[in-house]
């Protein structure tokens, strides 16, 4: 299988405070990649260092173009696709317009985002800020597959959910998945990010400390809970 993306050397960091420091990664096309840690490990912004969002160093590709020293936007219009954890949807343009707004050629269409998520379609004529949180949700996820990504980043899709609205959410990461989309997923409900994700990391200060399929976490369950459970 093809490399898709790779990461060498990362080092990010909120001005004096590093984060990341000397991370290297690789994903293969068409996998899923769960990313865990404790409160503070670094998940968010590992994120926010792909999409460039951060002050960050070190090599970032992706299918082989480097994006390091591009902006965001450009990393966006070669191929990653972001739901950052805030959304940040269009509150005063319709669903409909949040979609349009950043479409880019390819197989996602509006009736493709229609179809993973027949809400949006119902609300298709009210304003971002008038829809739920779930729904603004979906918006945010529907609006990065508009732009018809190579790979898909998602932080923490399901925080602050109901727990219908989250399994709502993950079957349709379910979907994304099985379809051979490239994802990234950041989330704190290990146990259910794994149930698709083919494999995950775990960080802690910034490093990779574990590194392995999901169907071996799941069956480790003392791993999850040394590396995941909030410190005394």
């Amino acid at each position: 299988m093809a490399e898709l993306l790779r990461v060498e050397g990362l080092r990010a960091s909120y001005g004096e405070a590093v984060v990341i420091e000397g991370l290297d990664l690789a994903l293969a096309d068409g996998r899923s990649l769960a990313v865990l840690g404790r409160n503070g490990a670094g998940k968010t912004t590992l994120i926010n260092a792909l999409i460039g969002a951060v002050k960050s160093s070190g090599r970032v590709t992706l299918g082989g173009v480097d994006l390091s020293r591009l902006p965001s936007h450009r990393r966006a219009r070669a191929g990653l696709g972001w739901c950052p954890q805030e959304r940040n949807i269009f509150r005063s343009l319709t669903v409909e317009e949040n979609l349009t707004a950043v479409a880019l050629p390819g197989p996602w269409n509006l009736a493709r985002v229609y179809a993973m998520f027949p809400r949006l379609e119902e609300r298709r004529a009210n304003m971002g800020g008038q829809l739920s949180g779930g729904e603004q949700q979906m918006l945010a996820i529907g609006r990065a597959l508009m732009l018809n990504p190579k790979l898909l980043l998602l932080d923490e899709p399901t925080e602050g959910l109901a727990p219908a609205i989250v399994d709502e959410l993950l079957a349709a990461l379910k979907r994304l998945a099985a379809e051979g989309l490239s994802m990234i997923v950041v989330e704190q409900k290990a146990a259910k990010i794994l149930r698709f994700a083919d494999e995950a990391i775990i960080l802690n200060r910034g490093a990779i400390v574990v590194r392995a399929a999901s169907a071996a976490l799941i069956a480790d369950e003392g791993a999850l809970h040394a590396h995941l459970t909030a410190a005394g």
